[in-house]
């Protein structure tokens, strides 16, 4: 992807591109996205990416959207040493914008949870890529 930030800085909204851009965090509970209820996939904001299945989300409980599997090489998972913890960082791989962090603890077979922001999903909502 080659958007200049200022590109992308004009197609996200402010909040959008605090998460995406900046490694920011929306609040917990506050996005549009927690409950599993869509059909289809899930895209990148920033790029329309193709990110997760719909049938992966799962109700984690957290305050944000959980998935336990990406699609395969829609993601891309960095070492975070910031904040003082060690996470895994999950961004998009297309446009190398920050989604949230995957952990080892989800309650389906893939042992996964990507939590996810809502601000990172295109139009707060599913997409029919096929």
């Amino acid at each position: 992807m080659s958007l200049s930030e200022e590109e992308f800085r004009k197609k996200l909204t402010d909040e959008q591109y605090r998460v995406l851009r900046e490694k920011g965090t929306e609040a917990p509970f506050s996005g549009k996205l927690i409950h599993p209820n869509k059909d289809g996939f899930y895209a990148c904001a920033a790029c329309g990416n193709p990110l997760f299945k719909a049938e992966a989300k799962f109700e984690s409980g957290t305050g944000w959207p959980s998935f336990d599997e990406a699609l395969p090489g829609a993601v891309r998972n960095i070492e975070d040493t910031s904040h003082g913890m060690k996470r895994t960082e999950t961004v998009c791989a297309v446009c190398g914008s920050h989604l949230g962090h995957v952990f080892e603890d989800g309650p389906t077979k893939t042992g996964k949870r990507y939590c996810m922001n809502s601000v990172c999903f295109e139009d707060g909502n599913t997409t029919s890529h096929e």
